[in-house]
């Protein structure tokens, strides 16, 4: 019988097509050394950077340092079992995130397991690699829609629009986490999901800030990311990164986004500690050479993507913590550089009462105008001028008790502005009615009030404007038109005297004519 050695040739190919089993490659290595949560591992020659390998034991770490003879691997898990000979293998992996809006609600550590107690985390979409690259220039849109934060000071001078990166920085215990979780409550209602990242806090500052956001309403549409102190510093390293992988995921979906980094100076730390212990060169402030790129591949993974790709956003929130006020250290100055603005805060203001204490001087905002809400922007051009000359002449005003009528009129003028910014904790001010509040310190109907009085009297415009028909109009139309500018007139003058006549031994001719209020 002939063979025939096509149809063998045929048979064969099929066999070779339909073999099932997997070639599996386990390449092994040995811990050399080990000791500060840095592992020396030989054997591991093809281990890519960023790599997972797995102990013995269970344990993770990521491979950090490739070196000609060694790879320096940082561990995400305790290591007190493992010695000196055990083995180590590859996992072909680098570290994922969990994705999904399963993750609302939930405070996850940044490995992705849930530490809240409410059990194994559901509905979650997949897993997504926390290290990528960010989205090129024409892939993104400029910044023009605002985000809200309900802080008057802010949304007055110093708009932040969605897919904006404002930095808030200033010495420890002057308010700057405060503005940041005040920002996630004020996204009540408005669609915006949230991501808190906490690195290198106490567990009961993290335990706190999720009990504000649970009993404000705001756990329901933000996710905690959290690497405490007591954790190894590796956790500190990729935290950031796991929350803006959580972020992108949503931004994609066409989704808005807030994520808040508190605090970026703890990343720092954390990553000059992983580098010091794998003998890395250290540069200024012993610093590794690529901290800069640390934060700015972290921080450009922030944006607003472009309408081909769904018009989804990410606005960043870092913070960075200053020594005695000195913004211009090494990684301060470093982020001021990579973000589109800051918020600084100021242990002075802090201490006199001025809460939030922002120092409009030195704080801005680089593209956050171009976002801002028309009304606002009509009544809020001249602010910032204002308080610029209110502080140079309240400074001189020191060394001088004899003063012009001019001078005083501009000191008197701003501290009752100084005292309108004023603000309890999350108590945020929606935009219409912070048009309304701009709108009487524009006019100057605010002068009539004493000082003493402003913040009381803050709140009484608050209380009558809800429920007035310009009000309603106001937040229609965005604009001040001449119908809306003589209702709001005649509204203010209406509550000035109403306001006054409850005060006692209030004389009105002491603050100007009292026929303008007719």
């Amino acid at each position: 019988m002939a063979i025939n050695l096509n149809e063998y040739s045929l048979l064969i190919k099929d066999q070779i097509k339909k073999y099932a089993n997997k070639i599996i490659s386990d390449q092994k290595g040995y811990i050399i050394t080990i000791g500060d949560g840095i592992v020396r591992v030989s054997g591991l020659d093809d281990v890519l950077l960023n790599e997972l390998v797995e102990f013995e034991n269970g344990a993770y770490g990521i491979a950090l340092n490739l070196e000609p003879n060694s790879v320096g691997v940082v561990m995400l898990s305790d290591y007190f079992d493992l010695k000196e000979g055990s083995s180590v293998k590859r996992t072909g992996k680098v570290i994922q995130a969990p994705v999904g809006d399963g993750l609302l609600g939930r405070v996850i550590d940044p490995i992705g397991l849930p530490i809240d107690g409410k059990g194994e985390l559901t509905n979650i979409s997949g897993y997504a690699p926390i290290e990528r690259l960010a989205y090129g220039v024409m892939q993104r849109k400029s910044v023009h829609q605002p985000l809200e934060t309900g802080i008057l000071a802010i949304d007055s001078m110093l708009p932040i629009g969605k897919g904006q990166r404002e930095l808030i920085i200033g010495d420890r215990q002057t308010g700057k986490t405060t503005i940041a979780i005040d920002t996630i409550i004020n996204q009540k209602g408005k669609n915006v999901n949230c991501i808190y990242v906490a690195i290198g806090q106490k567990n009961s500052s993290v335990a706190q800030i999720t009990r504000l956001l649970e009993e404000t309403g705001a756990m329901a549409y933000t996710t905690i990311v959290s690497a405490t102190a007591s954790e190894l510093a590796a956790l500190s390293y990729i935290a950031p990164f796991a929350g803006v992988t959580i972020g992108e995921e949503w931004m994609r979906q066409g989704k808005d986004v807030l994520i808040v980094y508190d605090d970026l100076s703890k990343h720092a730390v954390a990553y000059r500690a992983l580098s010091l212990l794998l003998r890395r060169p250290p540069g200024r402030e012993a610093y590794p050479g690529d901290i800069f790129y640390l934060h700015s591949r972290l921080l450009e993974r922030a944006g607003k993507l472009s309408d081909e790709l769904g018009a989804g956003s990410i606005t960043a929130l870092p913070i960075i913590e200053t020594q005695a006020g000195d913004i211009s250290a090494y990684i301060p100055t470093n982020v001021i550089s990579i973000t589109d603005g800051q918020l600084f805060t100021t242990t002075s203001l802090f201490n006199s009462g001025q809460r939030p204490a922002i120092h409009v001087g030195l704080s801005v905002s680089r593209v956050g105008s171009a976002a801002q809400l028309k009304s606002i922007k009509q009544v809020s051009g001249s602010l910032k001028l204002e308080l610029a000359q209110y502080r140079e002449l309240d400074a001189l005003s020191q060394f001088s008790s004899d003063l012009d009528a001019e001078t005083k009129v501009v000191l008197e003028h701003g501290k009752r502005v100084m005292e309108m910014f004023k603000q309890p904790q999350s108590k945020p001010i929606d935009q219409t009615s912070e048009a309304v509040l701009l709108f009487g310190i524009r006019n100057r109907f605010i002068k009539w009030i004493p000082t003493d009085h402003i913040i009381k009297f803050k709140e009484f415009i608050l209380d009558k404007i809800k429920d007035s028909a310009v009000y309603k109009k106001l937040d229609e139309k965005k604009t001040f038109d001449d119908e809306i500018t003589n209702e709001l007139t005649a509204f203010f003058k209406d509550v000035v005297k109403k306001y006054t006549s409850t005060l006692v031994d209030y004389n009105g001719s002491l603050y100007g004519d009292l026929k303008e209020l007719e």
